[in-house]
């Protein structure tokens, strides 16, 4: 019964591990399509946000960081605002989402 029990346990800890979005691969691509508006750190390139006469938040505040990952992954899909739905990803969203994570302050 412990065997079973302990085999379950190591499946589940593999399966989430294997699940696990990639930080790193979702750095690479929020640097392909998001850095022109969002800035290389999350911080809104201003010229755009003029450009746009829009309020591009700034991805490490509590505002953004508090949605949960399903809101962030809509917004990159549907858009919100100004901002167009991403539809040329260079990337998995889970992995953005990840990325987005590290962001925070």
């Amino acid at each position: 019964m412990k065997t079973i029990a302990g085999l379950t346990i190591a499946f589940l800890t593999l399966t989430d591990a294997a699940l696990a979005a990639d930080a790193k691969a979702g750095q690479a691509a929020f640097e392909k399509s998001c850095k022109g508006c969002h800035g290389a750190t999350g911080s809104p390139n201003p010229a755009v946000a003029k450009m746009l006469n829009a309020s591009i938040p700034e991805l490490s505040s509590a505002a953004v960081q508090d949605q949960s990952d399903e809101d962030l992954k809509k917004v990159i899909a549907d858009g919100k605002g100004k901002m167009k739905p991403i539809k040329t990803l260079a990337g998995s969203p889970d992995d953005v989402v990840a990325y987005l994570r590290t962001l925070k302050k």
